[in-house]
């Protein structure tokens, strides 16, 4: 048999070891280990008012809370609308998401959904931006905004905002708005209208890259600069240059 002292110390030496997250969860709320780590990886569970979603992620000492609204239901999948900005190649694939980070979340994000580290991961890219273009990238997990954006993409109309250096005549307008073959295959019916002396708005399905720098170059007109604002019912709206937002619960394009 061991001293006392002996065991005294062996058991302070116990209450002083690291323990995973997990474990210490399963202590606390007497749940199992599946579903400790459940929570964790849902974001329900706070360590120093700070959530934490690794279970692996050793405690000692610190204050360990569930979060009272937390569920064992599985995370729904999200969808992200990046407003992509200047400055950045759209055409390197890694480029949009550098930019999707938990510091670049819009501050009037009015979602609801909680952000979690773990929405960050396995983000598939839906519908290109035209080369040179800035505004609306969607990243998802969501099967349904793939299909919509992916799958059904000649369904989408997408919306593009375009300033020109040239002054717009009538004549050219009118141009752009009829029949136009572009890679000698004919161009899907599109609108084009004038915002301002200088700006036109493009209204368009199945958009093939280059296609809005060639229609303004066939009639004598000099792009500048191009925004996407709008896929389907989805709308830029006030999002900032660089900064991303989720796309509201039931919201579909």
């Amino acid at each position: 048999m061991f001293p006392l002292a002996t065991t005294l110390a062996c058991c302070v030496m116990v209450m002083r070891e690291a323990m995973r997250l997990d474990k210490r969860l399963v202590e606390l709320i007497h749940c199992s280990r599946g579903e400790a780590q459940r929570y964790i990886e849902g974001g329900w569970v706070l360590v120093e008012g700070e959530v934490v979603e690794q279970p692996q992620v050793k405690v000692l000492g610190q204050t360990v809370t569930l979060h009272p609204d937390a569920t064992l239901e599985p995370l729904a999948p999200v969808t992200l609308l990046l407003n992509y900005p200047q400055g950045f190649d759209v055409a390197v694939p890694t480029a949009p998401l550098e930019l999707i980070t938990p510091a670049t979340h819009a501050q009037d994000d009015r979602s609801g959904i909680r952000l979690l580290k773990r929405h960050f991961a396995g983000l598939r890219p839906t519908t290109p931006l035209e080369v040179g273009a800035t505004g609306l990238l969607v990243f998802t997990h969501d099967w349904r905004v793939v299909r919509r954006l992916v799958e059904d993409a000649a369904r989408n109309e997408q919306e593009y905002v375009v300033e020109l250096s040239d002054e717009i005549t009538p004549e050219q307008l009118a141009q752009l708005n009829r029949p136009m073959s572009f890679n000698n295959r004919p161009l899907p019916a599109l609108k084009v209208s004038r915002q301002s002396e200088h700006r036109l708005r493009f209204a368009l399905k199945s958009v093939r890259p280059g296609q809005i720098a060639f229609m303004c170059q066939s009639v004598g007109l000099k792009l500048v600069a191009m925004k996407r604002v709008r896929i389907g019912r989805v709308a830029l709206a006030k999002l900032p240059p660089g900064q991303w937002r989720y796309l509201a619960p039931g919201l579909l394009f």
